[in-house]
């Protein structure tokens, strides 16, 4: 990165101007997030959020990537998953179905229509998943004995869904905004900016118990007493050591690459020769990025999903329903310090491992799946034969599809198990804490948030590096013109 490039790129009014429009329009988004649901009273849905979010972890994670919309019941509640998921959704149907294959290869042209089929795929997704979360919402509501004020009527679960929807269709107007500025993806910023504005709350609590000294205060070699807690200053201590760890190592590991050498045919048209030269093919550790990690937490929402609207709907504790949906609830809930006492009265038992075991292995599983879809070795394999490119010892068309295979193979084994701890991360945490202190310290690192940031980060200041470099560069060319 040419730090030096991007701060001397600031006294460009251009680049000035885009920088002041993104962060705008990332205020405009915090804003919306505190705007609430017009449906009952909201401090009642946000208990019942609360409930459903400590018994789901996919609650947890849609809370994070919405910038805690959820907790809030604000109208960004359903956030942009929607989008999210029709994007992921129409690139497999790209890759599947030959005609779509065909219009996304079609240059700019095909790239937009493929955008827009995707932003109106993501509406009646929004609506759907509007709807689901109003009804669990209301019921779980209903289903605490809570009072909603007064039944809502049928115009006010139109309006409320309607605002939910627009929330969510704002907020993929506003990531689109963002990337006309240049400076990296919007949809990827927002989701920085909604993990990130959870920080100042993690370091709130962090704050305020570190300084409860009700249990005694540290002591400095018998000389003096800092004003603070012993035990959560050791664990503030190592809690940031590890944070820096974890970032260096998500770093590298974002970073690393298998790079291919690729060569060009000498080609001689009359008195021209063309080619001879070579290139490279990067192939990155981890291609999939963080898709099979939100792949793997929306699959195992499931069950605990089904688990509640079971018990909602057979509040029964006789009944068949309710026995299914706890058992559901008791073994597809991520163990936490939040459900530790409920869940294990007795300390950690096998169910315990259940959750986190099953979670490696779907992210693992994803991985490789994921990454097939995106990487087509065929398609790769093919290109590089109608550009006269091959690798060296390798010939061209089906062999090279098979040593790329083998190569993408080999990393996906390290790269999706490497995934697979930093999806741990949480759950390493807290066992950890659990055989030492006998319970979990609340203090887990969010493998999958610091992913979302560190990569993100790396991608945003790559975009702004490039485009200070150009900006640079043009003011070299003016001033070397005066002259």
């Amino acid at each position: 990165m040419h730090f030096k490039t991007i701060f001397k790129s600031l006294k460009n009014k251009d680049m000035l101007k885009r920088i002041l429009i993104i962060f705008g329009i990332l205020v405009a988004y915090r804003i919306i997030a505190h705007i609430p649901v017009p449906l009952g009273e909201p401090a009642t849905f946000k208990e019942a959020i609360g409930n459903l979010i400590s018994k789901s972890d996919f609650g947890s994670f849609i809370d994070l990537i919405s910038g805690g919309g959820l907790t809030s019941f604000s109208i960004i509640l359903v956030g942009i998953s929607p989008y999210i998921t029709a994007s992921i959704v129409i690139q497999l149907l790209t890759k599947a179905i030959p005609s779509l294959e065909e219009i996304s290869q079609d240059g700019e042209t095909g790239r937009r229509k493929i955008n827009q089929w995707t932003r109106i795929a993501s509406i009646p997704l929004a609506i759907i998943q509007s709807i689901a979360y109003i009804f669990i919402l209301y019921q779980s509501v209903l289903g605490a004995n809570a009072s909603v004020v007064a039944d809502p009527t049928p115009i006010q679960w139109v309006i409320s869904i309607s605002a939910m929807v627009a929330g969510s269709t704002i907020l993929m107007w506003l990531g689109e905004l963002i990337t006309e500025q240049g400076i990296g993806n919007g949809i990827s910023m927002i989701i920085f900016a909604s993990i990130v504005s959870r920080l100042p709350n993690t370091l709130g609590t962090l704050w305020n118990n570190l300084l409860d000294t009700s249990n005694g205060s540290l002591s400095v070699f018998g000389w003096f007493d800092l004003p603070v807690n012993p035990t959560y200053f050791w664990v503030t201590i190592g809690f940031v050591f590890a944070l820096i760890a974890v970032i260096y190592f998500l770093v590298k590991l974002n970073e690393a690459q298998r790079i291919v050498t690729i060569n060009y045919a000498k080609r001689v048209h009359g008195n021209s020769a063309y080619g001879g030269i070579r290139s490279i093919l990067p192939m990155k550790l981890i291609a999939a990025g963080v898709i099979p990690v939100i792949f793997a937490t929306a699959f195992l929402s499931l069950p605990a999903l089904v688990g509640q609207f079971l018990i909602t709907i057979n509040p029964d504790t006789a009944s068949t329903g309710y026995e299914i949906g706890t058992k559901l609830i008791s073994l597809f809930t991520a163990p936490s310090a939040s459900n530790f006492t409920t869940l294990y009265p007795d300390g950690i038992t096998a169910q315990w491992f259940f959750y986190p075991g099953v979670y490696f292995a779907l992210v693992i599983l994803f991985t490789y799946f994921y990454t097939s879809v995106m990487f087509n070795t065929k398609e790769i394999a093919d290109n590089l034969q109608k550009q006269g490119a091959f690798i060296e010892g390798v010939r061209p068309g089906l062999k090279t599809a098979e040593h790329l295979s083998h190569i993408i193979t080999r990393l996906n084994l390290f790269g999706s198990i490497s995934l697979g701890l930093i999806a741990m991360l949480p759950f390493i945490t807290d066992y950890i804490f659990i055989l030492t202190t006998g319970y979990p310290a609340g203090l887990s690192l969010s493998g999958t948030g610091l992913l979302i940031v560190v990569t993100v980060g790396l991608e945003n200041l790559r975009s702004l590096d490039s485009r200070a470099l150009m900006v640079t560069y043009d003011d070299y060319k003016n001033e070397v013109a005066e002259k």
